[in-house]
């Protein structure tokens, strides 16, 4: 995967955004204000933080020597994952269960505008 399809594919999410609250070259994708993934796209290698359930995220470690404990975030919620190093089909499917959990800690209403009740 490469940091254009990366990008491309969080923001393909709905309501997904791209911000730089930290430098410009780090970009946040936010669902509603609420963070699901960082990266500095640039970066090399390609490297992503994702939100993961605790019990996941530790067996994903464990399982995948490209899954880390999250860089500069809550390391019990959060991993850090090497895009290259790892098939692109279980990047997407982890960068899309970090959306989902953030978008199942939205208020019910919000969540409904989304079509993910």
């Amino acid at each position: 995967m490469t940091p254009a399809e990366l990008r491309a594919f969080c923001l393909g999410f709905n309501a997904a955004v791209e911000e730089f609250p930290f430098t410009p070259e780090t970009s946040v994708f936010k669902v509603l204000g609420k963070v699901f993934a960082l990266s500095a796209l640039d970066a090399d290698p390609l490297k992503v933080n994702l939100k993961c359930e605790p019990e996941l995220a530790v067996r994903l470690r464990e399982e995948h020597e490209a899954i880390v404990p999250g860089w500069h975030m809550n390391k019990r919620h959060w991993n850090t994952v090497t895009v290259g190093a790892l098939p692109e089909a279980l990047v997407r499917e982890l960068v899309e269960d970090s959306y989902d959990l953030v978008v199942a800690g939205l208020p019910r209403a919000e969540r409904l505008r989304l079509d993910r009740p």
